[in-house]
């Protein structure tokens, strides 16, 4: 007969063993999420306000066609050190008043790589916001993806779009690509999903990545207003550029936030 005394040793053993699997889980989260940030203040503290690099000044050695060696000599002189240390961002994301502000990388033939992967390409939970692969500064719409953390970070704060009096105290968001700096108006903030493949007349928001013709942008705008939470009296005509913020919400199974501004400034 089994003694209960050894079946009680094993089981503490076992409890003990899932304890400190679980904290160590924990404290690795935790350290993660915290080097993460100090990460991304690092990167914020490079953000120099300048004018763009003159075009004699010369940063990349990469051979490249002219005109886009010309677009290099014309970057915001605030990106390049923060280029020089990882040429996948594409932008920074920021909104007055919150702790959201991130850099926006892009990565086309692999679009989700940041996901799970922080600003120097180690493994994190919390990754970096990421421009849709589809997505160019042509394209019309700059569809960008981030985490809806816990413990408020990345995404988070764009929750709070959902509240009215949270957009009239916030109605500009300012996404600046390594080029040119924007500021954008909220047009609409809508709660959505990822839709099944059998699902028919939805609007998956994620699939309008380019608005160059403008039966597509008129039919993006409009189904943008149609799931609006309140009406911000703000719309959109073609020709102008759109921001589309999105991130994970649990009111439904594979729920998102959305939050989609048009472009009113540029430096």
């Amino acid at each position: 007969m089994v003694n209960n005394n050894h079946i009680r040793k094993v089981l503490l053993l076992l409890f003990a063993l899932v304890f400190l699997l679980s904290a160590h889980m924990v404290f690795s989260t935790i350290y993660e999420n915290c080097r993460s940030e100090e990460v991304f203040e690092e990167l914020q503290s490079l953000l120099v306000e300048t004018s763009a690099v003159s075009e004699s000044t010369e940063i990349f050695t990469t051979k490249q066609p002219e005109t886009e060696a010309k677009a290099e000599k014309n970057m915001l002189t605030r990106f390049v050190s923060i280029y020089e240390k990882n040429p996948d961002i594409f932008g920074w994301i920021a909104i007055d008043g919150t702790d959201l502000s991130y850099p926006v990388m892009h990565t086309p033939e692999e679009p989700e790589y940041y996901l799970r992967r922080a600003f120097d390409k180690s493994d994190s939970q919390s990754g970096v916001p990421f421009l849709a692969g589809a997505c160019t500064e042509t394209s019309g719409n700059y569809l960008v993806y981030g985490h809806n953390m816990k413990n408020g970070s990345m995404f988070a704060p764009l929750l709070s779009y959902a509240e009215e009096d949270f957009w009239r105290e916030h109605p500009v968001i300012h996404f600046d690509t390594l080029y040119k700096a924007g500021s954008y108006k909220v047009v609409a903030a809508f709660y959505t999903e990822v839709y099944k493949q059998s699902e028919q007349e939805v609007f998956r928001y994620y699939q309008y990545t380019n608005l160059r013709d403008p039966a597509v942008f008129n039919e993006y705008v409009k189904q943008v207003k149609n799931s609006a939470i309140y009406d911000t009296g703000i719309s959109a005509t073609y020709g102008e550029t759109l921001l589309t913020l999105s991130t994970c919400n649990y009111h439904t199974e594979n729920g998102r936030f959305v939050v989609v501004a048009k472009k009113v400034d540029s430096k």
